[in-house]
């Protein structure tokens, strides 16, 4: 017997591959595929850290604001920060560059 392939026999496969073949492509260059994904969490990590660099940046500075209030002030710190603004210096002192 001979069989003769059918138009439809021929076609729904083709279909069918195609969308297999979109879905599979989306999956992974679409805007919420892999691709995109790997790069949403390399931004995340990125600024992860610089959101950590930021925080302690920030606890530094409420230490130094803290140090230099009107209720604690360290006169070791008022000096060290007059004299690195206003450039002053000591007859006394040597500077190293």
């Amino acid at each position: 017997m001979l069989r003769t392939l059918s138009l439809t026999r021929a076609i729904v496969p083709g279909i069918l591959f195609l969308v297999g073949f979109y879905f599979t492509f989306t999956a992974v260059q679409g805007n919420n595929g892999l691709f995109q994904r790997i790069q949403v969490e390399a931004e995340r990590d990125r600024l992860t850290e610089e959101l950590a660099a930021l925080q302690m940046q920030t606890q530094r500075m409420e230490i130094l604001t803290h140090r230099l209030s009107d209720d604690y002030l360290d006169i070791d710190l008022l000096d060290e920060r007059a004299r690195s603004v206003l450039g002053y210096v000591r007859p006394d002192e040597v500077i190293l560059p």
